[in-house]
C-alpha cells in the first residue's frame, strides 16, 4: 500500500488483557481506514505482546520510556524515506514521547509541553488553580520531615502519593501526622512524591476525544472505590446516572480545563470530584481510560469507533456520523474477597456465560494468595456487563459479582507444645 497513510504506534500495548484489547481494536479500526501500521516498543515487550505485533504492518524496536529515543529514531526514519501521517499511543507513559515524536515529524499531536504539565501532577494542579480552577493545595516533598511540615501548615486529612505513577501504586489515606511514615513507607520508590489535601466527594471520570482540536465529551463515568486508606477503583458505571445540571456542570469544567492545559489531540480522561462548593478537578490524562471503560463506551454508544475517530481527526478525515452520545448503560464491578489461600471458587462459569457480559476475567484459582487490596494489581477479576440503562447495568453487575464465592482455606494456627518431647527444645512452634 504505497500510498496509504502511515500510523506510528508508539508502545503498542502493555502485556496485560485490557491493554491488548484496547490494541487490537484501535488496530483493527486503523486496518478499516486503510493505514498501514508502524508499532514500536522493547524487544521484550514486542515478543510478549504478540497479537499486537501480527496486526500490525511493520515493527521496530525502540525504548518508548528512554527521553527523546522515539523522536529521534523517527527522525532518522524520515530523513531516510519513510512517512508518518499519524503518531498515537495507548500507554500513560508513552503520552510523552507520542508528542515529543509528532513534534519531531510534523504530524499533529499535543505540545509536549502541555504533556509534561499533565503528566507531572503537581504542575497539572498548579496551573489549574492558577487558571481559576478550585484545588486541592499540594506540595512536592523529598522526605518525612518536609511532608510533616505539609501536614502542620494545612488542614487534612491529606493523600501522599507518587508525583507519577498510576494504578493507585503507592497512593494513601493520611489522618493524622502519626500515620506519615506507614504511608511513605507505601511509595514505589525514593523520588520525590506529592501530599495533598484529601477532597471530600463522590468521585466521575470524564470520557472523550479532541475533534478539530476541541475536546468533544462523550460521556460521564461514575467510580466506585474501596474505603480509606486506599483509593483502588472497584467499580464504574457509564453514563453516571446524574441531573442534567450536573452533567452539564462537569462537562463545561472538563472542557475548559483541557483547553487551559493546551491539549488538542487524541483522547481524554479526567478525574474529579463532586463537592459541595461544585466541580474539583482530580489528575488529567491524555489518553482513554483503562478498566474496561473502552468496552463500556463501545455498548453504551452504538456504532462508536474510539480510535478510529482519533485517527480520521489526525488524517483530516470526516467522522462517521454516528451520534456521540450514549444511549444505553454499561457498567463494570471488580471482585473484592478478603485477602486469604483459596480452596475453591463457586458460580463463576455462569457470570462468565451470562448474556449481558461484555467480557469478565478471573484471575485466581485455588491454592492462589488473594492479597489485600492496596493497588488496581491487587484486583483477582472483574465483569462487565451491557444493559438499556446505566442503573440497570449497575445493578446487574452487582448481582453478578456478589454471586461469585471465594472459598478460603482455614488458617492454621500456630501453637506451642506445653509438654516437648524428649530430646525436643521448650517452646518450639508446633503446626494444629
Amino acid at each position: 500500500m504505497p500510498d496509504a497513510p502511515n500510523l506510528l504506534f508508539v508502545g503498542g500495548a502493555r502485556p496485560l488483557s485490557f491493554s491488548l484489547d484496547m490494541a487490537t481494536e484501535a488496530l483493527a479500526q486503523a486496518a478499516a481506514r486503510g493505514l498501514r501500521v508502524h508499532v514500536t516498543n522493547t524487544a521484550e515487550i514486542l515478543a510478549a505482546t504478540a497479537p499486537v505485533v501480527a496486526a500490525a504492518t511493520v515493527q521496530s524496536t525502540v525504548d518508548v520510556l528512554a527521553p527523546g529515543a522515539s523522536a529521534a529514531w523517527a527522525a532518522a526514519r524520515v530523513a531516510a524515506g519513510e512517512r508518518f501521517d499519524a503518531v498515537y499511543a495507548l500507554q500513560e507513559l508513552a503520552q510523552v514521547a507520542v508528542a515529543e515524536t509528532a513534534e519531531a515529524v510534523g504530524a499533529p499531536g499535543n505540545p509536549p509541553a502541555a504533556v509534561h504539565r499533565v503528566r507531572t501532577k503537581d504542575a497539572c494542579r498548579e496551573a489549574l488553580a492558577a487558571a481559576g480552577f478550585p484545588q486541592p493545595v499540594v506540595g512536592l516533598c523529598t522526605g518525612e520531615a518536609e511532608a510533616a511540615v505539609f501536614l502542620k501548615e494545612h488542614d487534612g486529612p491529606w493523600i501522599v502519593k507518587p508525583r507519577d505513577a498510576m494504578g493507585s501504586v503507592g497512593v494513601s489515606l493520611v489522618t493524622d501526622a502519626a500515620e506519615l511514615p506507614a504511608a511513605l513507607a507505601l511509595l514505589p520508590d525514593a523520588k520525590p512524591f506529592l501530599v495533598e489535601q484529601f477532597v471530600d466527594g463522590p468521585e466521575f471520570s470524564v470520557e472523550g476525544v479532541f475533534l478539530g482540536g476541541v475536546p468533544k465529551i462523550l460521556a460521564v463515568t461514575a467510580k466506585e472505590k474501596v474505603p480509606p486508606p486506599f483509593f483502588v477503583e472497584t467499580g464504574h458505571v457509564l453514563p453516571a446516572p446524574l441531573p442534567d445540571a450536573r452533567r452539564r456542570e462537569i462537562e463545561a469544567t472538563v472542557a475548559a480545563a483541557l483547553t487551559t492545559l493546551g491539549l488538542r489531540t487524541g483522547g481524554f480522561h479526567v478525574e474529579l470530584w463532586l463537592t459541595p462548593a461544585g466541580v474539583v478537578l482530580g489528575e488529567v490524562h491524555g489518553r482513554f481510560g483503562g478498566d474496561w471503560i473502552h468496552r463500556m463506551l463501545a455498548h453504551a454508544i452504538p456504532g462508536l469507533e474510539l480510535y478510529g475517530l482519533v485517527f480520521d481527526d489526525m488524517l483530516g478525515r470526516p467522522g462517521t456520523g454516528v451520534p456521540l452520545a450514549p444511549s444505553r448503560g454499561a457498567a463494570v464491578r471488580y471482585f473484592t474477597p478478603p485477602p486469604g489461600r483459596l480452596a475453591a471458587v463457586e458460580g463463576w462459569e455462569q457470570v462468565r456465560t451470562h448474556p449481558a457480559v461484555l467480557h469478565a476475567e478471573l484471575g485466581v484459582g485455588p491454592g492462589d494468595e488473594v492479597k489485600p487490596l492496596q493497588r488496581s494489581g491487587d484486583r483477582v477479576g472483574f465483569v462487565v456487563v451491557g444493559a438499556d440503562t446505566p442503573e440497570a447495568a449497575s445493578a446487574l453487575a452487582a448481582d453478578l459479582t456478589g454471586s461469585v464465592k471465594f472459598l478460603f482455606e482455614p488458617e492454621i494456627e500456630p501453637e506451642i507444645d506445653p509438654e516437648p518431647e524428649p530430646g525436643r527444645l521448650p517452646g518450639l512452634w508446633a503446626l494444629r
